[in-house]
This record gives C-alpha cells, sequence and structure tokens, in this order.
C-alpha cells in the first residue's frame, strides 16, 4: 500500500485542502446530533433503560459514511494519477572490487562497536551510492578469496557485507594476497575505469604475493588501489589471545599500520592513501573516494501516467447511496 502512494501525484492538489473541513464537519455533527434525534420526555425512564435497540446502536454508521464519502470524493477531485518511469541508462561503469581485512585485529573496540562492523556499515552505505556500477569483494586474512564476483545486484553485495566474520580464515595479515585476488577479478573487465579499494588494519605479515607485487600487477592491468588504514593511534583493546573454545581474550596493543606501504601501493596505482582513526573519518573517506569514481551517465527517462481517481470516486458513491439507504431504511428516525 505505500508502495503504491509513493508512485501517486495528484493533477490538482490544492483540492485536498477540503479535507481540513472534515474534522469540522465531524464535530458540528457530534455538537448537534440531539437535533437530529429528538427525545421523548418521560417522568422516568427506568423501564427503558436497558433498551437500546440494534438500530439505535448503528446510528452512529450513518455520519462515518458521510464523511467517508466526503474524504474519497475530495480525492477524486484532486485527480490521482499512478507514475510509471521507465530509465533507458547510457553509461560506462566503474568496476570496483572492495577488499575487506578479515584478521582477527579488527574486532579491536577503538571503535563502536569494533573497526570490523563499521567498515562493513560504511562500504554498505558506500555500494548503494554506486548504482550503475558493478561492484565486487574480496576478503583476506592469513589467505584470500573473492566472496563476491563483480555484479549489478548489489542486494547481493550488502548480503555479503552483512555475513563477514572474524576467524572464517587463517589469522594474519596477507595484503598482497587480498589485492592480487582483486586484480585477478579485475583484469579481464572491459570497464571504462576500474578499482579497488583495500582496507585493513595491520601490516603484511602472511602470504606468498608480496604487496609490492600486486601492486605492480594492479598498475599493469590499469587498475587505481585506493588503500584505507583502520585504526586509532597509539594503543587500543584488541584481541591478544584466543581460548580453545574460540573465545578471543582482548587486552591493550599497539596499532601497527604499515602506512608507508599503504601509500605507496596507492601512488603506484594513481590511487591515494587515506588513514581513519574514527568511524566519522571513515564515512568521509569513502565520501571522497564516491566523489573522486564519477562518471558521466545519460539517463533517458520515460515517464507514463495513468489515472487513478476511479477507485475514490466509486468508493465515495458507495458510502453515501449506502449512507441514503440505511437512512431512509432500516435505520429511519421519526419524524
Amino acid at each position: 500500500m505505500l508502495d503504491f502512494f509513493k508512485t501517486i501525484n495528484f493533477l490538482h492538489p490544492y483540492f485536498l485542502l477540503l479535507l481540513a473541513l472534515l474534522p469540522v464537519l465531524g464535530f458540528w455533527y457530534y455538537y448537534k446530533r440531539r437535533e437530529h434525534y429528538p427525545t421523548i420526555r418521560m417522568s422516568t425512564g427506568n423501564a427503558l433503560a436497558d433498551e437500546v435497540s440494534w438500530r439505535g446502536r448503528l446510528q452512529w454508521l450513518l455520519p462515518i459514511l458521510r464523511l467517508l464519502a466526503l474524504g474519497a470524493l475530495v480525492f477524486a477531485l484532486a485527480r490521482p494519477q499512478q507514475i510509471f518511469k521507465e530509465e533507458d541508462v547510457t553509461a560506462e561503469g566503474i568496476d570496483i572490487l572492495l577488499v575487506m581485512d578479515l584478521s582477527s585485529s579488527m574486532l579491536a573496540q577503538d571503535f563502536r562497536p569494533d573497526r570490523l562492523e563499521v567498515s562493513k556499515r560504511v562500504a554498505t552505505e558506500f555500494v548503494e551510492k554506486r548504482r550503475y556500477d558493478r561492484v565486487g569483494l574480496a576478503v583476506f586474512a592469513g589467505e584470500a578469496f573473492t566472496q563476491c564476483p563483480l555484479t549489478t545486484d548489489h542486494r547481493v553485495i550488502k548480503d555479503f557485507l552483512a555475513q563477514l566474520e572474524c576467524g572464517i580464515l587463517e589469522d594474519g595479515t596477507a595484503i598482497g594476497m587480498g589485492l592480487a585476488t582483486a586484480v585477478n577479478r579485475l583484469k579481464d573487465s572491459e570497464a571504462k575505469s576500474k578499482v579497488v579499494i583495500l582496507l585493513t588494519d595491520g601490516d603484511n605479515n602472511a602470504g606468498y604475493v608480496k604487496p609490492i607485487t600486486a601492486a605492480e600487477i594492479a598498475r599493469e592491468f590499469d587498475v587505481k588501489v585506493y588503500t584505507i588504514g583502520v585504526g586509532t593511534r597509539g594503543k587500543a583493546l584488541a584481541p591478544v589471545s584466543r581460548r580453545s573454545n574460540g573465545e578471543y581474550i582482548f587486552g591493550l596493543a599497539t596499532v601497527q599500520i604499515d602506512e608507508d606501504l599503504m601509500r605507496k601501493i596507492a601512488e603506484m596505482t594513481g590511487g591515494k592513501y587515506f588513514r581513519a582513526t574514527t568511524a566519522e573519518a571513515l564515512e568521509k573517506i569513502y565520501q571522497e573516494i564516491d566523489r573522486l569514481e564519477k562518471t558521466v551517465i545519460e539517463v533517458t527517462t520515460i515517464k507514463r501516467e495513468a489515472e487513478r481517481f476511479f477507485p475514490f470516486a466509486f468508493f465515495g458513491m458507495l458510502c453515501l447511496v449506502l449512507e441514503l439507504l440505511l437512512r431512509y431504511t432500516v435505520l429511519r428516525t421519526i419524524p
């Protein structure tokens, strides 16, 4: 029902101002109800105290039907029209691969509730803005794999982002592996622009592909890499060990991000390095990347309109006829 009204436009909306009269009419009718239904004066009404007929109980229905009829007819006068839009999009889109760090340090609580949850939320908001682009998702820790290939179905990407959690991969930070996995997905793309957004909170300590080697491969295939370092400066409450049951033990740990490496990867590929020390800073970083990676889009909108006043007019006339029939038949009053 709500989706229906989102597509409704009124050709004569000023008639809707008449709806303001309905509460006034309702109050007036309630105030004058004794004149509509005269009473009989009797010396005592004890004998009739509990004798209220079903006709008496239904008298309130008559003014309700009349007000509904007037309201529906006002909507009909306003000429509601349902708008159908079709978009013909001409664009050379951008292929974007999000590369997300799933090492245990992403559970650090210098962000609330932790770095991973904030990163997932902000990435989801970014995907929602890239309406005409193909977006994919790769993840890494001590190893890396493609979570979702490039797709225009952004609902799928958002579902995969929501399901990400630490511990599904061998622990570690294989930045080179994560970047190489993303480049492998983009190398055959024919998009005008190919972009990787690599987010991590540590330095490279795992994997058999060096980050610089992965950056050279990205440059070879014209893949631009934006790197983001996530984490406060100094120390943060982060996992320091793990119990046998898999539960993490938290303690203060020094935040170590190889910013020189992240900056070099970005410079080699024509991208840019960002440091996010707060959730708000991370949001601004994604907003800047969204601004930097824009493409010209030609959208031809075809709009069709369909009249929708008839159901309102029919309902109003139905209520009016029903009110008149009841008033002069079964709910008739004397005189």
